[in-house]
């Protein structure tokens, strides 16, 4: 893209496969039966947006799901299990994308994570690709809940901005939720919305001029 000389990425369905219809169908099972409002792409109950800035811990975030499945019966276990459904994991051949990318602009990472989820990637980036960390394949990767902020709230795409002194003119935003490409628009990014499969990164990249 003429002019473009720093990429945003987010993560879940730009770079690694999630699935809402699973992590709604685990709740349901738990006892949440209007799983679909309470859980969604676009809205959700405000307890996951609490748990992605770290405004609750993990406990707390389970106790909640207790309370909203009425059964405080549920396991840690169960709990984790049902949340971490929604993971699916990277599509084939995206982390080589990322490094190519990386050969051209300046590279970063931006997701609204959580605790539990985390855990879980870094145990899979381990397991599966010997890897620690997304150090190599980014400038930098910002999760919402060390930053203690998450998209679409305009100030942590101002945080990303200015600590790397960032150009929003020259800097491109790719995210699959439009909620949050609205955001990332209101601080003069450049935006792209993901709305292909991730194991069609490249050929997205590829079609709009990035690879």
């Amino acid at each position: 893209m003429e002019n473009i000389k720093n990429i945003i990425f987010d993560y879940g369905n730009v770079i690694f496969e999630i699935n809402f219809k699973r992590t709604q169908n685990a709740l349901l099972q738990l006892g949440i039966h209007n799983a679909e409002q309470f859980f969604a792409h676009q809205s959700h109950n405000s307890l996951f947006d609490d748990f992605e800035v770290a405004g609750i811990s993990p406990d707390q975030f389970r106790d909640g799901i207790r309370v909203a499945t009425v059964n405080p019966h549920l396991s840690d276990a169960q709990i984790d299990e049902a949340w971490n459904s929604l993971l699916i994991g990277v599509s084939e051949g995206n982390h080589q994308v990322l490094l190519d990318v990386k050969e051209k602009y300046r590279t970063f990472l931006l997701s609204n994570n959580n605790e539990i989820h985390y855990n879980w990637i870094i145990n899979y980036l381990r397991k599966e690709f010997n890897m620690e960390n997304y150090d190599s394949h980014f400038e930098k990767a910002y999760f919402s809940q060390h930053m203690k902020l998450r998209k679409p709230n305009v100030n942590i795409f101002e945080q990303v901005i200015k600590e790397n002194n960032l150009n929003p003119n020259e800097t491109l935003f790719i995210d699959d939720s439009p909620q949050h490409i609205e955001g990332a628009k209101k601080t003069g990014l450049h935006t792209l919305l993901m709305d292909v499969h991730p194991e069609k990164l490249r050929v997205f990249l590829q079609q709009h001029g990035i690879l």
